[in-house]
């Protein structure tokens, strides 16, 4: 620490949670006052329980911890209304654009504070700005006093900007690796051998590997939590790169977001992300190590930024796999795993893919031998068969055979691969979550997050509003709360009723495309006809059924976007007033609300087309009505499928085209906006700082939206798959642009993130399993009610020979015809009755899609002996499939370990070879300690006998 060294004496007073300077050192290094930087868990004038200190746990040997837990409150430090401040020095830039250290080029740089000078703002309020002014100055003193150094630099381009930059000596990084139980190097590992299960096919593979000689592997280490009374056990053969650049970052955002600025009303004010959002700084941000497009002209700057985009994120290097090690070491275990488990889900897709495109090509190749399609475009069958009005009064009659080329399509989807596609996307999905189990555990023995203690520090708007004093029942003693319990209960009742609301408006805005469904369709009924009058191509496919389902799809997507844009900023609101203790129960509460919505929001549509469109319809003498008024609509005469599949299509496609536009665009027009602003000082040369300074900020949630977008996915994927088979292919095509592109938006277009630990993906994992295990029940429904595969198969089985058929052998002929009712005209109501063409000959029957008895049957227009034979089927097709499918994926999930044993024996080896080491060092030093107090007793016996013997 700056102006003197550590002191970690033992006190009984109550227990810090950061390390202080002795009495004797804040003398010497700062002006009395309040303490520089909160205690976690310190809550204006109370103190919380050591249970919730979040990096105080019980450790076997921690001397150093247990003083600094028992080290008294120390008082120095200056804060807002504090006179006397320590400020940065103040340095011009010495002309070196690429530089990552102080004009001295010995301090490096570990992070960057951008602000704008109060006394040059256009608009200045006085009052205003110097109270910003003081509270920055006590910040940056207070950093001063915790040990870092400060430099400070005007901008090249903006007289108005000042960077500071911040620099950790070795002792503060010692320290705070220690309180933050960094794992760091002991000895190198030859343990960790990492074999390939495509080895024979080394010459294939080495095509899509990362070249080893232009990004070498890392070396391996056996690791173990910092201690600095065992400094000696650790490997350090240089001082400046024991901790590389993105562990320092992440040591000085620690401190800097527990450094405090002001003291009102007894309640602590702290924190950078306070400060910046307050506008009392504009950034702070770690930076790059080089441009991305050219390396750095230092030799010892490694240019992984340069690497990063030649190799990952460049268009060339789309087809190789990711430099996963390069990713978690640049950027941190947190972006780390989310590449991993990306790229992973890709590389299963491909064989998802595959299957689903052979059932597709199976289906498209075979819809010529579709009997059922043949009858309907057949003109002595379909183009006999007349069908009854789907609407009051201004439809009309029309004959099945309009629907031919919708039947033809149809056939491909509505195929017996569909029902092969499902069951093993059933099983596709066990393989893949359990499989990335695995390769979850052996990132984590290869990243070093098997034994994470990750202890995190409650957020500083939770800290901010800890007002309530209240006993802990497990310490008895005091601490601060926000809110007491009838506070928390009142506050998770307006979110739980504020999601529920915004999801009745999805609802709303669903029954509101199906309003618009029911009463298009009458207009395409009654104008179609008569606009495309002798234009016989486009009429036989752009039937109304077409039209309304295409234009409900896009009305569906546009809604579904706009609700989208809306309910983010609404759920943020909702969790920054229900106010979660930590991050990760920020984050947390934030999925589950986000994903519900979007749950809804995206599947809602779906779900209607899949499982209620044309199920409540009744037959035309008695049709059903929506809202009394409305008649509800009917599916094709080859059911709902192909308007399923349709609208799967719409929102799939239309989602990705607009969310890489919005990843690519969005960040590149406003980077290019901000250098066209400082295109007047575009010919000077600006420092690394100021050129990361003009990079898009990522923000904190920008990887929950990376997650967010790919989990929906992965349910269009899973849920609906049984109605559209190349949703894997588009799926897979999508995430192979979207890796490049998320890696090109990081390398180019984004400031640099503050690296932060990750064992998983988190609240991730659970949702996907749910998911998974939805997508049984669902694509069984969809085989059994929206497609009419099992109609077909009772028909061909049961229905096509005596007694119920005429034919001699099992046959799909006459499958048409006794699939659509009879209806008698005359039966019609006078609401119901149809708009005849004048010239037309009225029928006195019409056919209808349904199983019901004819007109002049003793129970006429009842449910007849087919329906309950489909209905009997359809029921045991979906206990039948779900039971065999959730079998297989439990015993799947049973025969595969969450962890290899082979990565098993390698954490246990490694564990006890640390261990091992530790014990052998601490022994060695024992011995070596045990040495010198021998002899030094001996010398002292010598010198007591010498004057006896004298």
């Amino acid at each position: 620490m700056l102006g003197g060294s550590l002191d970690l004496q033992t006190s009984k007073a109550a227990p810090a949670a950061s390390l202080r300077l002795s009495t004797a050192q804040k003398a010497q290094s700062c002006s009395p006052g309040p303490p520089s930087m909160l205690r976690p868990g310190l809550l204006a004038t109370g103190d919380v329980a050591a249970s919730k200190r979040p990096f105080l746990t019980s450790h076997p040997s921690r001397p150093v911890l247990d003083n600094i837990e028992q080290t008294a409150v120390s008082s120095f430090g200056a804060l807002e209304s504090q006179p006397d401040f320590r400020t940065p020095e103040f340095e011009e830039f010495n002309g070196k654009p690429n530089s990552l250290f102080f004009n001295d080029g010995q301090r490096r740089i570990d992070f960057v504070l951008v602000y704008e000078d109060e006394s040059k703002k256009e608009t200045n309020k006085k009052g205003s700005n110097e109270k910003q002014r003081r509270k920055r100055r006590a910040y940056e003193s207070n950093l001063i006093c915790d040990g870092l150094h400060l430099e400070a630099t005007r901008s090249v381009l903006d007289d108005k900007l000042v960077f500071v930059k911040v620099h950790a000596p070795w002792e503060v990084l010692c320290t705070y690796a220690e309180i933050m139980h960094i794992k760091l190097p002991l000895k190198p590992n030859d343990l960790k051998t990492r074999s390939s299960a495509f080895g024979n096919f080394s010459w294939f593979t080495k095509v899509l590997q990362v070249d080893e000689s232009i990004i070498k592997p890392e070396q391996e280490f056996f690791t173990a939590p910092f201690e600095k009374n065992r400094m000696n056990d650790f490997y350090i053969q240089d001082r400046d790169t024991f901790f590389n650049p993105a562990t320092r970052s992440r040591i000085v955002y620690f401190i800097l977001s527990r450094v405090m600025y002001q003291v009102r009303d007894n309640v602590k004010k702290f924190g950078i992300n306070k400060l910046v959002s307050s506008g009392i700084y504009k950034a702070a941000f770690p930076l790059h190590d080089c441009t991305f497009n050219h390396k750095s002209e230092d030799v010892s700057c490694p240019s992984e930024r340069y690497l990063l985009y030649r190799e990952w994120a460049h268009p060339r290097s789309i087809y190789k796999k990711q430099p996963l090690d390069l990713i978690r070491k640049y950027y941190g275990e947190k972006i780390g795993i989310y590449f991993a488990w990306l790229g992973y889900y890709t590389q299963m897709l491909l064989l998802a893919a595959v299957v689903g495109v052979a059932c597709f090509l199976y289906g498209y190749f075979n819809q010529n031998n579709c009997t059922w399609s043949k009858e309907v475009c057949h003109p002595d069958i379909g183009g006999k068969i007349i069908m009854c009005p789907q609407c009051d009064k201004h439809c009309s009659f029309w004959n099945l055979n309009i629907t031919c080329e919708s039947s033809k399509k149809l056939c491909i989807f509505d195929s017996f691969g569909t029902l092969v596609f499902a069951v093993f996307m059933g099983i596709w999905v066990t393989l893949f979550l359990e499989f990335w189990k695995r390769r979850q555990a052996e990132l984590e023995y290869e990243w070093d997050t098997v034994e994470l203690q990750q202890e995190e520090q409650p957020r500083p708007e939770y800290e901010a509003q800890c007002t309530h004093v209240v006993i802990n029942e497990i310490t008895q003693e005091q601490e601060r709360v926000p809110f007491t319990t009838w506070g928390k209960c009142v506050r998770i009742t307006l979110c739980a009723s504020a999601v529920f609301f915004w999801i009745l408006l999805i609802i709303a805005s669903v029954i509101g495309i199906i309003v618009y469904r029911l009463s298009v369709f009458i207009v395409f009924s009654t104008k179609l006809p008569e606009t495309l009058n002798g234009t016989d191509s486009i009429q036989k496919y752009l039937t109304p059924q077409t039209a309304t389902s295409i234009t409900a799809s896009l009305i569906s997507f546009v809604i579904i976007m706009i609700l989208n844009i809306i309910y983010e900023k609404v759920a943020i609101m909702i969790t920054n007033f229900e106010l979660p203790r930590t991050q990760t129960d920020y984050e947390n509460s934030l999925t589950m609300k986000m994903f519900l919505f979007q749950f809804v929001n995206y599947y809602s549509s779906c779900f209607y087309i899949a499982f209620f469109k044309g199920k409540f319809v009744g037959y035309p003498g008695d049709p059903v009505y929506w809202l009394g008024k409305y008649r509800n609509e009917e599916c094709d005469p080859g059911g709902c499928l192909l308007e399923l599949t349709t609208q799967l299509t719409i929102i799939m496609g239309g989602k990705a085209i607009w969310n890489n536009i919005q990843e690519v665009l969005l960040p590149w027009v406003k980077n290019l906006i901000g250098r066209c602003r400082t295109v007047s000082g575009a010919e000077k040369m600006t420092p690394r700082w100021e050129q990361d300074y003009h990079l898009q900020l990522m923000g904190k949630l920008g990887l929950f939206y990376e997650y967010l977008e790919m989990i929906i996915q992965f349910g269009f994927v899973t849920l609906f798959v049984a109605s559209f088979p190349l949703a894997p292919l588009l799926a897979l095509v999508n995430n192979i642009l979207e890796i490049r592109v998320d890696a090109w938006k990081m390398t180019t277009q984004y400031r640099r993130m503050v690296p932060e630990k990750a064992q998983d993906i988190g609240a991730w994992q659970p949702i996907m399993q749910g998911i998974a295990i939805l997508a049984v029940v669902t694509n069984a429904m969809i085989i059994a009610f929206t497609s009419d595969m099992i109609p077909r198969l009772v028909y061909y089985w049961s229905f096509s020979v005596p007694p119920y058929g005429n034919h001699t052998h099992y046959t799909m002929e006459g499958y048409i015809n006794s699939t659509l009712s009879i209806f008698n005209v005359s039966d019609f109501k006078n609401q119901s009755k149809g708009n005849p063409d004048p010239k037309a000959v009225i029928p006195t029957t019409c056919r209808y899609r349904d199983f019901r008895n004819p007109p002049g049957h003793e129970q006429q227009y009842k449910h007849n002996i087919y329906y309950w034979h489909v209905i009997a089927a359809k029921l045991a097709f979906i206990i039948v499939m779900e039971h065999l499918i959730y079998s297989v994926k439990f015993f799947v999930s049973y025969a595969i370990p969450d962890v290899s044993k082979s990565t098993k024996s390698k954490i246990k080896r490694e564990k006890y070879l640390t261990q091992k080491l530790l014990r052998e060092n601490h022994l060695k030093d024992m011995t070596k300690n045990m040495g010198v107090i021998a002899e030094r007793m001996g010398a002292v016996v010598e010198n007591n006998l010498r004057p006896k013997l004298e």
